[in-house]
This record gives structure tokens, sequence and C-alpha cells, in this order.
């Protein structure tokens, strides 16, 4: 019971804050361009791919009195549950928000404009040809839910699933989405008359799906590592404090040819002010020898708004 109330108050705590009604923004728009997806280009298909709309289409063919969009909401208050307890108060949170929005929301993508218009005569998809349909989702799909995971949040379902997995085995995560969706696409066998092919079909677009959530992800998370020797380092320093407002750590070195002793710049930086830093090095005339790598793992104190204190 105790446990309970903890939960009710710091869901309570979360609602007051700024940062949830921002991050609020953003899950309507991401679950918005998920249930497009799922609307327009899944569920035409026929095909069952790794989602909770996946396993809504499943449990559809079996009883057809219930609406897709009505199962998604069903099993999404399930699962929001296990979230709640088992991820995160903050993720369960988010993901309640997830799981009253997806549903109604292809609803909503139904009122505003059925796909039936979007069909093209003696087509029953609205690509035309079944890859399409299957990339056209995944892509949609993927970038709203790395999005999603960016802010903590999720488009419910088999994320969920995928959250808790990644917790407790630290796998990546778009492999936690695949390994969920597989053993969904094998329940779309109790669909009458289904093909082994679609199964096939399905169980390609969820791993296509995990692989497209792991890219986006990437993506988002991509920093410049930059590693800087010259003369001048101090220049360069002033310039990453005080323009790029960035930190930088600096490394007494040593050549190995010449043997001459010097300092190494490094800093993290975004693609944009990785430019900015080559701008500066080119205009002032400044002799550097620099390198620049990728990484997509930062964990710490990263300031994610370069905005300057006074």
């Amino acid at each position: 019971m105790k446990s309970f109330k903890d939960s009710v108050t710091l869901m309570s705590a979360g609602l007051a804050s700024s940062k949830f009604w921002k991050d609020l923004v953003i899950m309507l728009v991401g679950l918005l361009v998920g249930a497009a997806a799922l609307y327009y280009f899944l569920v035409p298909t026929g095909v069952v791919i790794g989602t909770v709309a996946g396993l809504a289409m499943v449990l559809n063919a079996l009883i057809p009195i219930i609406k897709v969009s009505q199962f998604v909401l069903i099993l999404n208050v399930l699962l929001v549950v296990l979230a709640i307890f088992m991820v995160g108060k903050e993720f369960g949170l988010k993901s309640i928000v997830a799981s009253l929005f997806l549903g109604p929301a292809m609803d909503l993508c139904e009122l505003i404009y059925p796909v039936e218009k979007l069909l093209a005569p003696g087509q029953t998809t609205v690509m035309g040809d079944l890859w399409f349909d299957l990339c056209c989702f995944v892509l949609l799909l993927s970038a709203s839910q790395a999005f999603l995971f960016r802010i903590n949040a999720s488009t419910g379902g088999l994320d969920i699933v995928a959250m808790i997995l990644n917790k407790f085995t630290h796998i990546d995560i778009g492999t936690c989405v695949t390994f969920a969706g597989v053993v969904v696409c094998i329940t779309a066998i109790f669909i009458p008359d289904n093909s082994f092919r679609m199964i096939v079909i399905g169980i390609i677009g969820t791993w296509l799906n995990g692989l497209a959530i792991d890219y986006f992800m990437t993506s988002l998370n991509r920093r410049k590592r930059v590693c800087i020797v010259s003369s001048d380092y101090d220049k360069i320093r002033r310039f990453i404090i005080d323009e790029l407002v960035r930190g930088c750590t600096l490394y007494d070195i040593k050549g190995g040819y010449s043997e001459n002793p010097g300092v190494e710049i490094q800093a993290l930086l975004t693609q944009h002010e990785y430019g900015r830093l080559l701008e500066f090095i080119e205009k002032n005339e400044i002799k550097a020898f620099l390198t620049a790598g990728n990484c997509s793992e930062i964990h710490g104190l990263w300031n994610k708004h370069s905005k300057k204190l006074r």
C-alpha cells in the first residue's frame, strides 16, 4: 500500500513539472506518427509485425467484434502496469499517456482521412506493394519509437516489454524490440488462412524495425569526440569554453618522433559545434593536428543545450 501511495505521489510531482509537459508534446506528436504508420501502412497489409498492434491484429482475426484499435488500448493498459513497477515511475507515467492515446489516435486517423481514400483502384494497400508498405511502416514507427525512448517514454505495448528486457539484461533496445516482436510474429499462425509467407515477412519486418530503432537512436545521440594537438591550444580551449560553452580536458603529451612535450585537448561536441570549431581553426590560421570520431553513448554530466550561464 505504501509503495502504491509513493507511486501516486511521484506521479503527481511529475505532472506538476514543466519538463513533463514539454515531453508530453513530443510524446503526442511521436504517438500520432506511430498511429498513422499503423493505420495507413500496417493494418491494410495484414502482416503481423512484432508490435502490440500486430498482436491486436491476431486477436481481431480471432474475435472480429472488437476493433484493432480497441485491442491496442486494452493490451496497452495491461502492459503499462508492468511498466510502473518494473521500469520506473516516470516511464510508467508516460506509458499511461501512450496507452490511452495510441488506440484512439488510430481511430482519429480514420476519422480525419480514411485509408480507403488513399487506395488506388484495384489496390488493397496504400503503396500497392507489400514491401513498400512495410518499409514505410518500419521507418515511421522506428523514428517515433526512437524519439520516445530518448525522453524515457514509449509507444506503449511491446516497447514496455523491450524496456524491461533492456533494464535487466542491458541488451541494445533494438535487439530487445526484435526479440519481443518475433514472439508476436509467431502468434500469427493462429490467424485462419494466414500463409507461412506472411509470417516470414512479419519476422523480417520486425528485424528491420529493430535495426532502424538502433540507427535512429544512434543518430539522435551522436556526438563528435575531438582530439586536438596544437601549440596554440589555449586559444582553442578558450573558444570551446567561451564560445561553444562546452567543457574540455587537457592532457600532457610527448611526441613519439620528436619527443617534444605538448598538450592535447579533448572535447565532446555536437555536429554543428564541430563545424564551428573547424571554421575557427581555419579562420585564425592555427596550426593543429585534429582527429574526430563519432560517439553515441554519453553518460554523466553532458549539457544537452549549449546555453552559457552568466
